[in-house]
């Protein structure tokens, strides 16, 4: 049971990694005939040697080459802006884009700013645009610092933005790693493309919503026979896929952190319980969120006290 545990709490990290903050600015580009990355990053950031990126974006140099062919879609990061209210705070920021108020130091320095000064009002904030990387036999963190930021000796920034200790520096195979792109900016040429997809992408929005959601209501029953049968490990990783879809009702949120809550106190993870507890606690209606006694555990009850 310990290496099982092992391996649903590395899932649910690195899904917790996956799913803090926003969702990074992003957009899709269809190549053409003729296309090269390097053309294509020319044409989207103003440099043909950003190449790496969007190669590194695609997992494309994990697959021994570069090569693209006409009608494949390469997904291109973007940073996204926001404009400052005046009442936020760099650390407040962090959270809301980046996942975590620690990263806070991190967002102030792309803006040519210091984590302790706020920003004013109408300062317009630049949210730098995050990729995810699954770590390779061999790669550290080191690798990672060089190829996106040219600078190995930078690591150590990684390693604080991934919550790790600064001597942590060697990953494991499939470590779950992000990493911003510190530099990265669209050519006017980038930003239309990107206003286009984005435009596309909201007129698809609310097909994809209703789709997400009627598949949500299929595997509720599933996700709960789950836990009723002592299937936990199969219940956290069902739940946080579930998590993963777009246009949760907030219903469903505080089903499936129900459900999440038991298999991890079920499990002995009192940490992730904690916080599964606090998202059915934020997503479930007031009488909802009542665990009553001749209902559920003391246990669970003990993971998430009702005040």
């Amino acid at each position: 049971m310990k290496r099982s545990l092992a391996v649903v709490t590395s899932l649910a990290t690195s899904l917790a990694l996956l799913l803090s903050g926003r969702p990074a600015a992003a957009f899709s580009h269809l190549v053409s005939k003729g296309d090269s990355l390097a053309l294509i990053a020319e044409k989207e950031y103003g440099d043909p040697k950003s190449e790496e990126i969007l190669a590194f974006a695609n997992a494309l140099d994990s697959q021994g080459g570069s090569a693209i062919v006409p009608g494949m879609r390469l997904e291109v990061p973007a940073p996204s802006y926001h404009r400052a209210d005046g009442h936020e705070t760099w650390p407040e920021l962090a959270r809301v884009f980046l996942g975590d108020e620690r990263r806070a130091d991190l967002l102030a320095t792309v803006n040519d700013a210091v984590a302790w000064i706020a920003p004013s009002e109408g300062d317009q904030i630049v949210i730098p645009a995050v990729v995810t990387h699954l770590s390779a036999e061999g790669e550290s963190l080191v690798t990672f610092a060089r190829k996106y930021w040219g600078d190995p000796n930078r690591a150590w920034q990684l390693a604080h933005y991934n919550g790790r200790a600064g001597d942590a520096l060697v990953l494991g195979r499939g470590d779950v790693i992000l990493v911003p792109l510190l530099d990265v900016t669209l050519t006017e040429r980038g930003k239309a493309e990107a206003a286009h997809a984005e435009t596309a992408a909201r007129a698809e929005g609310d097909d994809r919503t209703h789709l997400s959601q009627k598949r949500i209501v299929t595997e509720l029953p599933q996700l709960a026979a789950d836990v009723e049968t002592g299937r936990y490990l199969e219940a956290v990783a069902r739940g946080n896929q579930l998590l993963a879809e777009a246009g949760l009702t907030l219903k469903q949120k505080a089903a499936i952190s129900r459900a999440l809550l038991e298999s991890y106190v079920a499990l002995d993870s009192p940490a992730l319980a904690t916080e599964a507890c606090a998202a059915f606690r934020a997503s479930a209606d007031a009488s909802d969120a009542v665990l009553e006694a001749k209902k559920v555990s003391p246990k669970i009850r003990a993971a998430c006290p009702s005040s």
